[in-house]
Order: C-alpha cells, then structure tokens, then sequence
C-alpha cells in the first residue's frame, strides 16, 4: 500500500543527543504504533540523515511493561493501583512530611529528562524549589562533568567541534558510527575517508566502526588515554609544532604547563599506552600541520582512569595547534537554553538571588559540578548514619538502579529511603524499589524537544509535535508537577485566573499581567514553567501546551542574545514573541542562533582575562604521577571489562520491548581470538564473567576486533520485562550489577564503566 506524504508525521529521533529530524507513519493495534520511519530533509541540522537504530522506535512507544495508573508500593512489597488524585494527594504529602522532619535538602532528586526528553525537567524545576531541593544527579554526573569542568576553568564555557569542515578528525574513546554525537556521523565518516586531504584519527582500545575507517588507530591499552595523550602533547612541544603566534596571543599559562612536557619521555609514554611511537609522532604531525582540526572524547576516556587529567590534556593538543575559534574547529555553541543554567534549575529565573547548592555533597564531600553530584556517590550519601544524608529521591525520567555504578548498593539505598517516587513512562528497575510509580506520557504522546544544541555558528532547536495521544491513565510530567505544586498549595487557581484570560485575550497583555505578577510576588518565578503551563499552556494550539515554558525561554534567549538571535531572523521588541511562534510553528525545527563567523567563539570566552587558560593547577599533581607508569590491575581478575558498549544492535535503556532481539543473542560478552583460545572457549559458549562485585552468565563473541585483555559488554541490556506470562524476566547481562561505586574519578568523581577488572570462566569449569 502506497504512503501518502500527508501520511508522514514530523518528529525525532530519541535515542541519542543529535535527535535528528525523522517522519513517520502511525497506525496499527489501535493507531498507536510508529509503522514506518524516514529522515526528514527540512530538518536544518540533520537534512534528512536517518541511520539503522531509528526503526526501533515502535520498541519503545509500545513498550511491554508501560504503567496505565499510578502505582502504590503495599507493606508486602507488591504495588496497587490508585487514582491520579490520590497519588497526587498522598505523593504532595509525602514529600513535605519528609521537608518537615528533615529539611528540603534530604530530598534529592535524579533525572529531568532523557536524550529527548528535556521539557519535564523545565517543570519539575518549581517542585524542587517548593520542596527546598538543593541535590541532584542525573546521567550527565557520570559521564560528562570531568569535561565540563575542565571547560570551565579553560574557557568558561562549552566548546563543541566542526567535524563537517575538519581536515583532521580527532575521536578519543569515541565510536560515533555507532553513538554518533554530531549531526550526520556516518555520513561525514565516510567523507573523511573518501577526501585523500582530509584525515582520521581514533584513539580506542578496540577496532571499532569508526576506527576501522580511521587513517591513524591509536590502539591504546585499556585505560592509557592519559599517556597516549601526553605523548602527542609532548612531541607537539619537543619537535616545535607549536602555533606560538597563536598561542601568545589567546592563551595564557603556557609558560606554567609547557615544562612538563618538555621533559616527559617520549619513548616511555608510547610503551605505557601500547602504540608504536613513529605512529605517535606522525599522529602528532598530521595535527600540527593540519589547517582544521577538530577532537571528539566520549565514554571510552570520560568513564575510565584519568577522565578528567585526560579531558584537560587533549585541549591542549588542539590549543597547542591553534585550532579554535574558526571554521572546521573547536568553537563555542550559543545554546537555546544552557545545560549549566538547566542542571542548577534557572528555567525561568536570571541571576536568581537565595542559597545555592553546596558546592560538595553533604555527606562524602564530593565535588559539585554544574550542580551536580557524582553518581557514584548517590548510595553513599544514603546508606549512612550521617545526620546530612538523603531521607527521600524523586526520580525522573531516570533508571539509576540500573545505569549507575553498583546496582546492589543503588537497590539498598532507594529502600533505605523514607519516601520515593518515580515518574517514568514504565515499571523501570528503579521503579519497582520505589514508593509510588506516577506514569508519565511517551516522549512521541506530548511535545518535547532537547536542549543538546551544539551547532555553530548556526544553531538549530526542534519542538516535536505529538504523534498520538496520551496513553489512557498517563500525564505529562508538566501536568504531574502542576498538579503535586497545586496539591502543595504552592499554586492556587486565584493566582492564575487573571493571567489564563489574558494569554486566550491578548499575548501582550499576557506578557503585561506575567512580568507584573513575577514583580510583585517573590514566589511566582519559582514557579514560572508551571504558572506558564496553566495560563499559556490551554491558549496554545492543541496538544502544545507543554511548550508553554518556551514562552520565556525564548524571551530570555533574545534578551541575552541580541546580536545572534537578529542574523536568524528574530529582531526588535518583539524579537523573543517571533522566536517562539517560529519554534511552536517549525515542526521540522528552526535556526534561533546564526553567529554569523567562527570568530564569534573568542567573544564567547568567559574566563576573567577573555582568555583561554592553559594551566590547570589542579591537574598538575595528577599530570606528574603519570611518569610512574601504568599500574596493572589484580593478578586475580587479568581481564579488563568495558561494561557498556555502544553497538549495532543497541541503543539506551528506554527502549523496554525485547521483541526487537530477532537473533535472540542480546549482550554477548566480545573476547579476543588470543584470549578465548587460552580459556579454552568458544563463539556462542556461555560463561561465567565476574568480578569483585559479581558474577553473571554471558554467551562469549569471538572477535578479532577486540584487544587481547579486554572484554565488552554493551549497553542497553539487562532489563527486567514482563514475559506473556507476567513474570519478570532479565534479557542480557546488567553492566552494573558488576562495577563498584568506589571506582571513579579523582577530580568529578564519574565511573570507571569502562575500565573493571574481571576474570572469565567456563561454566562447565565452574563447580
């Protein structure tokens, strides 16, 4: 049957940060499935990209364990259903009794959104602030704060990498035909590797996707990306391939940071990460030399030894080069609204006077970065008699018993709580330890959207419009958090009654009536997503009533952003009004920021003296201990276990309906030939894999592609489902049922995932 194109729906994709434009076709068991799947061309990022993991979407709309009511946990363990009031009433009442006996700052909240689902966190915002929140983690704490971090004390903001244009692409720990990362990933690999002038360089244990196609792979031994790094540093400086033109004139420190590695041995540092130095050295020189260079880290570097030293360190192979600031480069992205802004809850709120949040955890002493807690310390600021630890957690749109470190301990922290509550969209891990379930609507049944915009210097932002419905007995998080805020008696219907006749009147007069109401009322901007959802919200064409909190947002965006938001087309007084009337109207989304050139990135710079600073001496101690070489793990456990591996077949764990399993071979634990053949094992045998925190059975792939010594899991598998007989079942090994909270980061506390000593045995071995 043909597909008519007025058959085709706009949305996006939801399964990792570039939510890359798609349409589709619905219909099916009662018009509620995603039947076909394409990229969308008017899509002013992705231009109609589209790769294989988009055409399991259905898998996670239809998922075989989504919650139709509200949930109660009864004293026996098992849950009942009960109505929205009623949870709403017993949930608001909950939580305020725990604020009353131990303060606000025990609740601690996880979550706000997923890869695409970022617009209940806008609401949730005005909860915490109720509630007097001031902790928080979500799956950025264990990934990406190292990173962060180290922006901030170079540059003072985020910088994001040009790899259209790059002559030279630099992926460290990064396999983005598979986890893309950047718009149009495959497509501009096998760009790169078409191009004879342009070059690939993969720094990554494994042969992966991308570094199969790489002209340089740096197969660096597991966890040396810290040595590898400094090697190329070290050669950029020795042999004078430095820019110093360049340098003298955006940079500072480098007479601070420059002698370490004028000394550093070379030769050394090339045994210590496994890669032949003449492969260094012309890895170096093809940077150096290159007129564009552009670098990418991930998980393989950011969840293993040394994230953050290796964070701080591959900046400086750039800077070191000149490489910022123009086309093909590292620049600065203007954000839409900024991750840092949304992570410390700002939605709403400029300059916001009042108590912020420690800038360590209460009860380890961990570092605070951008507002966030480490993940792996999540259990031990629960499990504790400390007067300052957690008594309660509210989870959104998060499954940390599942993909944070330690499972066990994750499991025993949330039934430690005093009171819990989840809102999600299924009977998540984390969910079936938790007080109440609150089921929220799917990503493709509510407007969303992603505040992961990173282009430059044209930035792009997509409002997806609902493909269906609500599911029957499920809400919006905007409508969940409303309503616990009314049931709180934080919003009454006597402070909105004016403001909802005036947004169905007249949006000046709204605007009037709003600004005068935050200025007369210290509390309304608190809540000013909610207050927005409730007034604007119902004035909004149907179904867009969660995009109400755009409405300020992007008034704020052009207030603070004149002269960017004028090359896109949004100018004068009524600047922010046309911004969001193109964004609730661009349904394939719309450009809200055009630098106009790559040169805008050094204005963007926000440390003190403007400019880019080399020396971090917090680092320094950690730089210098590398001379000591590496340090193998116990003799006990010779294997090392990436636990976690984007592949193929997987995406992340929102997808709950293991139907799309065909082969029936999810999470196959990847050996080396070498490796398999001295255990005396073989493709498709099951053993034993353990570590110091657990043991689980996996079926073992053979494959040359990975190192000798090291082993993979992949991500997105080891749920609990519902089989056909309502029973839980477990389809693959959970990665976190194996790696051990204390195993982080120094300096941002984030995981070792990638980096866990196991052992392997073969079960009919194994007593």
């Amino acid at each position: 049957m043909s597909v008519k194109d007025e058959d085709w729906k706009k949305t996006a994709c939801i399964l990792c940060s570039i939510n890359c434009g798609l349409e589709m076709t619905t219909g099916g068991n009662n018009g509620r499935e995603i039947l076909r799947v394409r990229g969308d061309k008017d899509h002013p990022i992705s231009k109609g990209y589209i790769c294989n993991k988009a055409a399991r979407l259905n898998y996670y709309q239809n998922a075989a364990d989504r919650l139709t009511s509200p949930m109660r946990r009864k004293p026996d363990g098992t849950y009942e259903a009960v109505s929205w009031d009623t949870a709403i009433k017993e949930v608001a009442a909950g939580l305020q009794a725990v604020k009353a006996r131990h303060g606000g700052d025990k609740i601690f909240y996880y979550g706000g959104g997923g890869q695409g689902n970022h617009l209940g966190g806008a609401y949730g915002d005005g909860l915490l602030k109720a509630l007097g929140v001031k902790y928080r983690a979500n799956a950025l704490s264990q990934e990406k704060t190292g990173e962060f971090w180290v922006n901030g004390k170079m540059f003072g903001t985020g910088v994001h990498g040009d790899f259209d244009h790059a002559e030279v692409s630099v992926f460290i720990g990064k396999n983005p035909w598979q986890s893309h990362g950047f718009p149009r990933a495959r497509n501009v690999i096998n760009e790169i590797k078409k191009d004879p002038a342009r070059s690939m360089i993969v720094i990554d244990p494994r042969k992966s996707e991308t570094a199969q196609r790489a002209d340089y792979h740096l197969a660096i031994k597991p966890g040396t990306d810290a040595w590898c790094l400094s090697a190329l540093v070290a050669i950029i400086v020795q042999e004078k391939l430095i820019d110093e033109a360049w340098v003298n004139k955006h940079t500072q420190g480098a007479d601070q940071i420059l002698p370490y590695f004028k000394r550093m041995k070379i030769a050394k540092y090339a045994q210590e990460c496994g890669v032949d130095e003449q492969l260094l050295r012309d890895a170096a020189k093809r940077i150096a030399n290159a007129s564009s260079v552009s670098v990418f880290e991930d998980l393989g570097m950011q969840q293993n030894l040394h994230s953050t030293l290796g964070s701080y360190i591959q900046r400086l192979i750039w800077l070191l080069t000149g490489n910022f600031g123009k086309k093909g480069t590292i620049n600065t992205p203007i954000p839409y609204l900024a991750l840092n802004d949304a992570s410390k809850g700002s939605v709403g709120k400029k300059n916001a006077k009042g108590p912020r949040p420690k800038k360590v955890s209460p009860v380890t002493g961990s570092k605070i970065i951008i507002g966030l807690i480490p993940c792996n310390d999540i259990a031990d600021e629960i499990l504790t008699d400390h007067p300052n630890r957690y008594r309660a957690m509210i989870v959104e749109s998060g499954n940390p018993v599942h993909s944070v470190s330690d499972s066990q301990k994750m499991r025993a922290a949330m039934r430690e709580l005093e009171f819990s509550v989840v809102i999600d969209i299924a009977m998540t891990e984390t969910a079936r330890e938790a007080d109440y379930i609150l089921p929220a609507a799917s990503q493709f049944e509510k407007q969303e959207c992603t505040f992961f915009n990173l282009e430059f210097p044209r930035n792009g932002f997509h409002l997806r419009a609902p493909l269906f419905k609500p599911l029957e007995g499920t809400l919006s998080e905007a409508e969940i958090h409303t309503r616990l805020l009314e049931a709180m008696g934080e919003i009454k219907s006597q402070d909105i009654q004016r403001l909802a006749w005036a947004a169905k009147t007249n949006r000046a007069l709204f605007a009037t009536l709003f600004a005068a109401s935050a200025a007369r009322n210290k509390k309304f901007i608190n809540y000013a997503p909610n207050i927005l959802f409730r007034t604007l919200g119902p004035a909004l064409p149907e179904g867009s009533a969660e995009a109400a909190v755009l409405w300020i947002v992007s008034h704020l965006f052009v207030k603070g952003n004149r002269e960017y938001a004028a090359r896109a087309g949004f100018t004068g007084l009524l600047g922010g009004e046309k911004l969001f009337n193109a964004i609730l109207n661009g349904h394939s989304g719309v450009i809200f920021a055009d630098a106009g050139d790559y040169s805008e990135s050094f204005k963007r710079v926000k440390t003190p003296s403007g400019k880019i600073n080399l020396y971090i001496p917090e680092l320094v101690t950690e730089l210098v201990k590398l001379e000591d070489g590496f340090s193998t793990m116990a003799p006990e456990y010779p294997f090392i276990l990436s636990a976690g591996e984007r592949r193929a077949e997987t995406t992340n764990t929102i997808i709950r309906n293991p139907a799309w399993d065909k082969k029936e071979q999810m999470g196959t634990l990847r050996i080396n030939p070498d490796d398999a053949k001295a255990i005396k094992i073989e493709n498709g045998q099951e053993v034993k894999l353990s570590t110091k925190r657990a043991s689980v059975k996996v079926t073992v792939e053979v494959t040359p592609n990975m190192q000798a010594g090291h082993v993979s899991l992949p991500n997105g598998v080891g749920l609990e489902y519902i089989d056909t007989d309502g029973n839980i079942v477990q389809k693959g090994a959970a990665p976190n049922e194996l790696t051990a909270s204390e195993d982080k980061d120094l300096i941002a506390g984030t995981p070792w995932h990638k980096h866990v000593a196991a052992k392997i045995e073969p079960l009919e071995s194994v007593a």
